[in-house]
Order: structure tokens, then C-alpha cells, then sequence
């Protein structure tokens, strides 16, 4: 029986014709102004049901989230001794960074000693940089940003190390029909027990493809993620154990080459948890979290979506926070550490707090809900 059947068959109906439930609400002066619906799902390595609310069986594309895995490609062609990587030349390929001088800077020495010109890079530059503050002092001094200030940028460039390594051309890497693309594709599927030929594709907005799963399998890979030897005997996932752990170990190294260094989620959250969680967000909305275990706690995924996409990621780092602290990650001080983005605040022009986003949900145990 699927997770989605399970949870549903706690209702007495099929989850999927459920309308999600409101995780969070927008409240000014006790006046709710929005609301934001969405879908929260932890499992274990396995697949078995921990904590959820509404459909674990959502379907959702994996955007930025599939970068830890697709990144097993290189790990596994033996990119990392070809290239003399370094973990935060690792970890930022499994990013999705801000732009900042540190990520370029880091981006440009893989380039150099790769013997590969940055110019290669096909994933734009629109919006980029991501950082408020880098991209005020671009547009003062007049300079455009380049591709490699691209939030995507070190997930290209990790393609295009494993063109170069195996002789295969780079000015296409990013093509579907590409080898590169074909082996990102192997090594995504194999992190997800599945075969590249039964993977959901679509196109990402870098311009290569993204993958399409049920938010409990999301949930699975980040559980593999969070501790890869944890994986039973026989499951094919056990080959890629090692070359998981190599990514799982930069990315907790280097939190700021994940994402950002400043008012960016998933740096905030392995920073306020070193060594506890590995947090990764993908457009419209989504967000793995891989939980290692300790204190006699198992690992274990945690996905969320939020439906609407959250267009001001006040829901969806509202309602990370909150599941995190429901799980019993976050409390106290680790908790208040986090608050700008456990309520984040709508401030009007003289700073005062005009709103909050509130995530109030119940990320019940699926013990409680099948009991």
C-alpha cells in the first residue's frame, strides 16, 4: 500500500481529492489577509510514514532540490579526483547560491583549473544575483551580472566537469539528448529507485530538465540523504551510498555556499544546526530537509510544499520552521534563533511590524492518525 493510501484510508477518503489544508496565514491587526495551503510529509529511509499533513502522494517538481543528487553523477565518474574538488566546491554545486563574490569567486577557480571558460554557462542570468545588497552594488558601479552569478550556476558547472572528463562536447552539455544530461538523469533515478526511463520530465527555468516525484519520495531521498548508510541490504540505492555521504558532508561543511550569507533559509538553518539537518529549497515552494539521526533519534526526510508557491517565501520558510519544530529540532533558543523566519514580518517604512505570516497547522504522527 502506497504512504498516500495509508494516510487517506486515516480519513476514511482518498487524500488526493482533499483540498490541502491551510498551513499558513497572513495576519495584519488580527485580520487574516491570506492564507497558504500546502502539504508536509517525513518518512525514514524506507519510506514509511512518520509525520505528514494533507498529501503525501502530491506530485511536485523537483526544481533545486534535485541538485544533492544529481550531483552523484560527478561524484561517481570520479569527478572529484579529476578536478582536486574541494568540499565547498561540492557543496556549491549542489546549490542554489546567492551570487555573491564568494560563490563566483569559488565557481571561477573551478573553471581555471578545469581549463574551461565560464562563457560555456547556459543558464542565464535573470533576477540573478540573488543577493539584495550584491546586486545594488552591480547596478551602482554598472556592471551586468553574468551566468555565473546565476543561482544555478555551480549545478551547470557540474555538468560541464563531467562533459569535460569525458570528452564529451561543452558548448551543448545542457541539451537533453547530451551525455552529461543522460547521466544526470542515471544518477537522479538511482537516488530515487527508479530507472531513468520512467523519470516524469520537464523543463527547469535554467533551461535543463527537473523531475517529478511524490512529495513522500522526496521525502525518501532526503531521508537517504540525511544518512546513506542507513539504506537496507539489497536496496540499489547502496551503491551510491559513499558519493552520497561526500555531498552530504560538503554541504554541512559549507552552508554558505548552499545558498547564501545572508537571509537565506537554508543557510540559516545549518548553521542554527550544524550537523543536524541538510536543507535545500527548490522554486515554487519546495524544500527537502535531511535530519541526521542522534540522541537515539533515526534519520529521516522531511519534504514540504506550499501549493500557491509562496510568492514572498514567508509561507514556506513560516511552515519549514514550524515543522522542524514539531519534529523537535527547534526549540528554545535554536527556535528563537530562527524567528525572522518562523514569523516572518511585513515592516512598513518607519520599521514597525505591519504583519506576520503564522504557520499553524498540526504535523500529527501517522501512528496517531492510522491508530
Amino acid at each position: 500500500m502506497s504512504p498516500g493510501a495509508r494516510n487517506g484510508a486515516a480519513h476514511g477518503a482518498p487524500v488526493r481529492n482533499v483540498a490541502a489544508p491551510i498551513l499558513v496565514r497572513q495576519i495584519r491587526n488580527g485580520i487574516v489577509e491570506s492564507v497558504h495551503r500546502g502539504d508536509v510529509v517525513e518518512v525514514d529511509v524506507s519510506g514509511r510514514l512518520i509525520r505528514a499533513i494533507g498529501n503525501p502522494d502530491r506530485l511536485v517538481t523537483l526544481r533545486s532540490c534535485v541538485k544533492p543528487f544529481g550531483l552523484l553523477a560527478l561524484v561517481e565518474a570520479g569527478g572529484i579526483e579529476a578536478f582536486d574538488l574541494s568540499p565547498a566546491e561540492l557543496a556549491i554545486m549542489a546549490s542554489s547560491h546567492s551570487g555573491e563574490d564568494i560563490h563566483v569567486r569559488t565557481l571561477q577557480g573551478i573553471f581555471r583549473r578545469a581549463n574551461i571558460s565560464q562563457t560555456v554557462l547556459a543558464c542565464g542570468n535573470q533576477g540573478m544575483p540573488l543577493d539584495a545588497l550584491t546586486a545594488a552594488r552591480l547596478a551602482r558601479d554598472g556592471e551586468k551580472a553574468g551566468p555565473i552569478r546565476h543561482m544555478c550556476s555551480g549545478q551547470h558547472s557540474s555538468m560541464i566537469l563531467l562533459a569535460r572528463l569525458n570528452g564529451w562536447a561543452l558548448e551543448d552539455y545542457w541539451q537533453p539528448e547530451h551525455p552529461s544530461q543522460g547521466a544526470y538523469r542515471a544518477a537522479v533515478a538511482g537516488a530515487f529507485r527508479t530507472t531513468p526511463g520512467r523519470l516524469v520530465r520537464a523543463i527547469d527555468g535554467c533551461g535543463i530538465e527537473t523531475y517529478a516525484f511524490p512529495l513522500a519520495e522526496v521525502a525518501r531521498a532526503y531521508a537517504f540523504l540525511a544518512d546513506p548508510s542507513a539504506v537496507p541490504v539489497g536496496d540499489p540505492r547502496a551503491r551510491l551510498a559513499s558519493s552520497m555521504t561526500r555531498v552530504r558532508d560538503a554541504m554541512i561543511a559549507y552552508p554558505e555556499m548552499v545558498a547564501g550569507s545572508r537571509d537565506r533559509l537554508d543557510t540559516s538553518l545549518m548553521k542554527t544546526l550544524p550537523g543536524r539537518v541538510v536543507s535545500k529549497g527548490g522554486m515554487e515552494a519546495l524544500r527537502g530537509v535531511a535530519i541526521l539521526g542522534s540522541d537515539g533519534r533515526a534519520s529521516s526526510g522531511l519534504a514540504l510544499k506550499i501549493e500557491d508557491g509562496s510568492g514572498y517565501e514567508r509561507a514556506t520558510w513560516a511552515a519549514t520552521v514550524e515543522s522542524l519544530r514539531q519534529a523537535g529540532l527547534l526549540k528554545g533558543a535554536t527556535l528563537r534563533a530562527l524567528a525572522r523566519y518562523h514569523r516572518p514580518p511585513s515592516v512598513d517604512p518607519h520599521g514597525r511590524i505591519a504583519a506576520e505570516a503564522i504557520a499553524e497547522f498540526e504535523l500529527a504522527p501517522i501512528g496517531e492518525l492510522i491508530g
